[in-house]
């Protein structure tokens, strides 16, 4: 039986026998692309609440810039004001010293 066995083993093809060899396999699991997690939606109080802080932010920003803004020409306002009457006392004051000087000149 060994000889009738033998002639067997001959035949079979190379791939069919046992090798000693390994070869470089990779699998589909390592071809396969990473699971990414699906993203979430924004729900609907994480949205209400960012839109109502960046809102608050720009209005903010805006009312301190428009605050800013009037205090600047309110300012320039209030400077001018003051050089005009600091040149009506000066004016008046003159005006007083003059009729001073006139009284004593009458006496």
């Amino acid at each position: 039986m060994a000889a009738r066995a033998r002639p067997f083993a001959v035949r079979l093809p190379a791939l069919s026998r046992p090798t000693a060899r390994r070869s470089f396999q990779t699998t589909r699991t390592l071809l396969a692309d990473g699971v990414t997690s699906p993203r979430k939606p924004i729900g609907a109080f994480r949205g209400t609440l960012f839109g109502f802080l960046l809102g608050t932010v720009g209005a903010g920003g805006g009312l301190y810039y428009y605050v800013v803004d009037q205090y600047k020409v309110a300012n320039e306002l209030l400077v001018e004001d003051i050089y005009a009457l600091q040149s009506a006392v000066q004016r008046l004051e003159g005006y007083v010293k003059g009729l001073e000087e006139e009284v004593k000149t009458r006496k």
